[in-house]
This record gives C-alpha cells, sequence and structure tokens, in this order.
C-alpha cells in the first residue's frame, strides 16, 4: 500500500479521504493542538508532527514516503482574507516545496482556496507551479466542486497534484445532472425537527437594513455572517469562523421564504430575533463536511467549529486520492 505524508493536516479531512481511496497515512505535521489532538485519535497508526513544519526533517521521509499531500494555510491568498500571498509569514508553500524536493515523492497533493487562481493571485500559482515542475514533476492544477463528489455543500477548491512521470487524470464527477448519482442535499443530514449534538444556542436576529438577493438564501436578510441553509439543495460553504453568529443555521418555522417576499414586494424590517431559527451543532457540521460519525473533535467548540470549516471534506479528499491511486497503479518502474 502507497504511503502518505500530510503536512498541515489539520484535524484530517484530508487523509482520511486519502485513506479511504486506499493510501496509508504514515506520518502528519500540524501545529493545532487541538487539531492534531482530533488527527491522532482518528489515525492513530500515524506518527504525528506538533509544532511548525519547518522543523520537520523531511530527508528522514526520503524512500519511505510514495505520497506528500497537504493544504498549506489559506489565508494568504483566501478571497476573505488580506491576500497578502508570499508576503503572509503564514505562507506554507515554502516548506511544503521543500518537503517534496528533499522527500521525492512519486506524487504530491495541494489543495488550496480557489482565491489563489484568481487575479493577481494567480502570478502567485503560476510561480509555485513553476517550483514545483523545476523538481522534476509533471504538475496540473484544477478547481474541484465538492458537491460533484458527494459533499452537500456550496465548496470549491483547488487542488494541484504532481506526479514523477505522465498519466494522471482529474476524478470525473458522480453527483449532479446526467451522473450515477443526484446532487447531495443538505437535508440528507440536517433535521427540522430534531438535533444532531449538543446546541448551539447563539441565537439569530433580523438585519436592520435587509440587502435582498434572487434567492431567499442568499442577500443579507439576518444579522452575522451564518447564513440560512436551504434543506433541498446544497449548504453554504462551511467556515472556520462558525460558532457564534457566522454558523449557518436550520429554519425550523420556514420564517425565511415568507420574509424574503414579504421584502421584495416593498414591506418593512422586521426586528428582534427570529422565530425557530437555530444555528447547526458542530455534530451536524461535522457530517455536512463529510466527516465519519466516529470523529472525536478535541478542544472548545468555537476550535472544533474552526477545524471543520479549514478541513478537507473527506468525500473530495477520497474522489482524488482515488485518482492518485490509479496513477501509481499504472506507473511503471
Amino acid at each position: 500500500m502507497s504511503t502518505v505524508l500530510d503536512l498541515f493536516a489539520g484535524a484530517g479531512g484530508l487523509s482520511q479521504g486519502l485513506e479511504d481511496a486506499g493510501l496509508e497515512v504514515a506520518a502528519a505535521s500540524e501545529w493545532d493542538t487541538d487539531a492534531l489532538t482530533t488527527y491522532a485519535k482518528s489515525h492513530p497508526t500515524a506518527a504525528t508532527y506538533p509544532g511548525n513544519v519547518k522543523d520537520v526533517d523531511f530527508k528522514s521521509f526520503r524512500g519511505a514516503i510514495d505520497v506528500v499531500a497537504g493544504g498549506p494555510p489559506c489565508q494568504p491568498w483566501s478571497d476573505g482574507g488580506k491576500g497578502l500571498g508570499h508576503d503572509d509569514r503564514r505562507d506554507g508553500f515554502p516548506a511544503f516545496i521543500q518537503a517534496v524536493g528533499e522527500i521525492r515523492p512519486r506524487a504530491f497533493i495541494i489543495e488550496n482556496v480557489v482565491g489563489l487562481t484568481r487575479g493577481t493571485q494567480r502570478v502567485h500559482l503560476l510561480r509555485i507551479v513553476e517550483n514545483l515542475e523545476d523538481l522534476g514533476y509533471e504538475v496540473t492544477a484544477q478547481v474541484l466542486s465538492a458537491a460533484d463528489f458527494g459533499v452537500p455543500q456550496r465548496r470549491k477548491r483547488l487542488f494541484i497534484v504532481g506526479t514523477v512521470s505522465a498519466g494522471f487524470t482529474w476524478p470525473v464527477p458522480t453527483h449532479g445532472d446526467a451522473r450515477a448519482q443526484r446532487l447531495p442535499a443538505a437535508g440528507d443530514t440536517l433535521r427540522l425537527d430534531s438535533v444532531l449534538g449538543e446546541p448551539n444556542t447563539s441565537v439569530v436576529t433580523y438585519a436592520k437594513h435587509p440587502d435582498p438577493r434572487p434567492s431567499p438564501y442568499d442577500g443579507l436578510l439576518f444579522n452575522g455572517g451564518g447564513r440560512p441553509i436551504d434543506l433541498t439543495g446544497l449548504a453554504p460553504t462551511l467556515l472556520a469562523s462558525m460558532g457564534g453568529n457566522k454558523t449557518p443555521w436550520v429554519d425550523t418555522h420556514g420564517v425565511v421564504p415568507g420574509y424574503h417576499a414579504h421584502l421584495v414586494a416593498g414591506g418593512e424590517p422586521r426586528a428582534g430575533v427570529v422565530p425557530g431559527a437555530r444555528r447547526i451543532t458542530v455534530t451536524e457540521a461535522a457530517e455536512l463536511q463529510t466527516f465519519p460519525k466516529s470523529t472525536i473533535f478535541a478542544g472548545p467548540r468555537s476550535s472544533q467549529y474552526r477545524q471543520i470549516g479549514n478541513a478537507v471534506p473527506p468525500l473530495l479528499a477520497r474522489a482524488v486520492g482515488r485518482a492518485v491511486v490509479g496513477y501509481l497503479a499504472g506507473q511503471c518502474y
């Protein structure tokens, strides 16, 4: 079985998906102690390296690791950040590239935000790809939609895959129109009449100056960054900032469509607490992210939400992992 080193491993979403694809995660590095505790519980046979990934001796893995994987911190490239790129001290790409150069794996997998492909940030992406190609790898990058692979969430992520020879092909979407399976829906996980896990008591209030959009579930009709969830469709992207009023919520009383129609018709904004609105729990967020039900998240609740929001959805990681496994199986020595 091919072995994996997971850098910037977080709570283990990427590792979980790669293991489900048939790879063996031998080791992982992560600076966040809560996330690493979560990781160790779910991957007890993997060696774990706490602290800064720059302090790991990558040379010790040469000859023992087939795939280097990881999601360098996304804040330098995120649309929601300052966009400092390589000038951001959290930029983890140099360490990842160093690891690839010293280990010389048969393949590598990088996951990051779509913002790296846009505007001025694209220059950085091209530089990263060029640096990896200079190490002798065939490198290809593609944006994948998590929903196309069974994740009930509007989440798109950039993947960069490098291989020692040509032959890697990207996974084919499995969910959606004219595909083997229908698109998942948030209602496959969430329920109007029951709560999974410990309730989140953060209330939802009406916005003083609402800004309706064509969909009742978009726009700024309510205070805070957490949007209402349309249970018949995909959940919004789960963010690392979940936990308080940035946590998505379930409209148990069916208020959202009627209030949206009221505003569009010229009605006056409402005030106070939205009746029947409840924030999703840590357990529900983890299931929307497709973590196994057995996953136990360490640390306070805010940390648990952050770990989930930062994670690669395991079902999406599994799809990429299977594509890499297919490449490795066909590689000639």
